[in-house]
């Protein structure tokens, strides 16, 4: 068995979800948190003046997943998350030993 982490854009959680309901999943959990990659940060504009916002909304996405699947499960995610641009997310494939 393997954990899949996968952490996407806010915008994207949703149809990724849609997309894996019929994929033999074990069990999956949904987090929302902060960060940033290569971008490192962005700036945003509040009454006239511009800050740093230093870190960035995400969404991880965690799925337990047989072996034999997880390819699949991947390449879902990918083609379902996958804008283009920079700051489309990270996917983490991880042993989970000692699963019951």
């Amino acid at each position: 068995m393997k954990q899949i982490v996968a952490i996407i854009r806010p915008f994207r959680a949703e149809a990724v979800l849609d997309a894996l309901k019929h994929a033999p999943l074990e069990a999956c959990g949904v987090r929302e948190v902060k960060g940033y990659g290569r971008q490192k940060s962005y700036l945003d504009e509040y009454r006239g003046s511009e800050y740093s916002k230093a870190f960035l909304p995400k969404i991880e996405l965690t799925f337990w997943v047989d072996d034999p699947r997880v390819e699949e499960v991947v390449r879902t995610i990918v083609e379902v998350a996958r804008t283009g641009r920079q700051g489309d997310g990270k996917i983490f494939v991880l042993p989970a030993e000692g699963v019951e």
